[in-house]
């Protein structure tokens, strides 16, 4: 009898493997399948990638050959096939080249639009960034509205940006050109107090803060030419000498 209730638990429990096996084999195979075709999937966008990076590659380095010998109209078709064949990386700098190509044929208006796609063709920003500012410069240039170049600037000032002090200084720029003095102001005390700001920078943003306080600033020309200028001496009792002044020698003893 033990054997026999041995030979019936054998003959119940294969049977119970052979329906596990009918229902589950199915899931796990589909499964398989679908892991099989992903990786290779993988594996042949990643073969497509690299070998639309190689041609983009190429491409722009031709590109850039071009430029060194002024041979524009090649420049032009090698940088087009670089941001046809390329990824973004490569697709954002064939952009910003022709962009460059657009500004020095006086295109400006091509310029800003090759330029925001650049900008948006990847999304590191160290590439993109320098995109979108230039792009903003150029559109400081046009009869775009003050909020236009905010919207294009405020993002490329948050911290972290690799352009920050140069996006603020740009914004308060934009600020005095249409009559915000106190809020130009406000973006020039941040940069003079800011960290990792450059000297340059740190120094216009000091001169522009003393214009606006004295009533004098009128550009950003203005502000270079007075880092230019020699500093004024004033004199213990607070009056600046006269031009002459510094030209007269002392009286003898």
């Amino acid at each position: 009898m033990t054997d026999i209730f041995e030979q019936v638990e054998e003959e119940l429990r294969s049977d119970r493997y052979k329906r596990l096996a009918r229902t589950w084999l199915p899931v796990v195979g589909g499964v398989l399948v679908l892991a099989l075709i992903a990786a290779l999937g993988w594996w042949g966008w990643q073969a497509n990638e690299n070998g639309r990076a190689a041609k983009a590659s190429v491409a722009y380095e031709r590109g850039i050959e071009a430029l060194q010998t002024n041979d524009l109209a090649a420049a032009e078709s090698a940088f087009a096939e670089a941001e046809r064949e390329g990824n973004g990386a490569y697709r954002s700098m064939a952009l910003a080249q022709r962009a460059g190509l657009a500004v020095a044929a006086n295109r400006f208006e091509e310029a800003i639009d090759l330029l925001d796609r650049s900008a948006k063709a990847v999304g590191d920003p160290l590439l993109s960034d320098p995109s979108a500012f230039k792009a903003a410069l150029l559109v400081m240039d046009t009869d775009a509205s003050y909020e236009d170049i905010e919207r294009r600037l405020t993002p490329l000032t948050r911290e972290g940006r690799p352009l920050r002090p140069q996006a603020l200084e740009a914004l308060a720029m934009a600020q005095l050109q249409h009559g915000k003095n106190t809020e130009a102001r406000a973006t020039f005390v941040q940069l003079q107090l800011g960290q990792d700001v450059p000297d340059t920078v740190r120094q216009r943003a000091q001169t522009a803060i003393a214009m606006i306080d004295t009533g004098t600033l009128g550009s950003l020309s203005d502000i270079l030419e007075a880092q230019k200028a020699p500093p004024v001496m004033v004199s213990p009792e607070g009056q600046a000498p006269s031009p002459g002044a510094a030209a007269q020698p002392a009286p003898a003893e």
